[in-house]
């Protein structure tokens, strides 16, 4: 049996993993997948004080006191950061670390200085409709989330703090110690998560591409599960 800490992107929560956690664990294994604090069903305690550092906590708690070790851990998109920090703070506890269409920051980066624009539309949104600090959920389809479940993506989506996407890393390098890294591209979404595809590469990485949008979790569950079971 492995444990798997299954991490999600901005705006989303736990219920996002569902379909890949439930095939998971009717393959025997158990599986954690952490609602980070302020989002989700969780979106109750979202104030000004959460970001970045709030999520990493979310998530290295998790562990401390479910005592997890040998795991596989798993962050997509916004979450490729949380599990960045969490790997660089608790590499002796983690097997295998999973980057799913993800950001994959340097030290000193913020998830912003890898987009195009700066992160200034994001900032744009968080004045106009989140009183400066609240970024609101990007439409399901902008994201090349399957037609079935658009509307369900966009009703389960939550507001995020804009914080936790201008907050630099703080990375030692040792999450780049973990002995098997790998990354998986979604590449029916033109995001900015080639760059870091191809960092893979260069860091000597395993890679692997699905042809879906950028929620793989919920386009192809049971191709993303056989890679999780793969590369474990």
């Amino acid at each position: 049996m492995t444990d798997y800490v299954l991490v999600h992107g901005a705006w989303h929560g736990s219920w996002c993993w569902a379909r890949v956690r439930r095939l998971l664990t009717a393959a025997g294994h158990q599986v954690f997948t952490p609602t980070l604090t302020g989002l989700g069903e969780r979106s109750h305690l979202l104030s000004r004080d959460v970001g970045l550092d709030t999520h990493v906590a979310d998530v290295t708690n998790l562990m401390a006191w479910e005592d997890l070790r040998d795991i596989v851990l798993v962050g997509h998109s916004y979450g490729g950061a949380v599990v960045r920090h969490v790997a660089d703070r608790m590499p002796d506890r983690i097997r295998s670390l999973i980057y799913l269409d993800a950001f994959v920051p340097e030290n000193g980066k913020s998830l912003f200085d890898y987009m195009p624009d700066g992160g200034n539309v994001m900032r744009q949104l968080a004045t106009a409709h989140g009183d400066g600090w609240k970024i609101p959920p990007m439409p399901a389809a902008q994201f090349a989330v399957n037609a079935a479940d658009t509307a369900w993506v966009d009703r389960q989506c939550t507001i995020h703090p804009l914080s936790s996407c201008e907050t630099q890393a703080r990375i030692s390098g040792a999450c780049d110690s973990i002995p098997t890294i790998g990354y998986i591209l979604a590449r029916g979404y033109d995001g900015p998560f080639g760059q870091f595809y191809a960092k893979a590469a260069e860091r000597r990485w395993w890679r692997e591409e699905l042809p879906c949008g950028h929620d793989v979790m919920l386009d192809v569950p049971n191709e993303l599960t056989a890679f999780l079971l793969q590369r474990a």
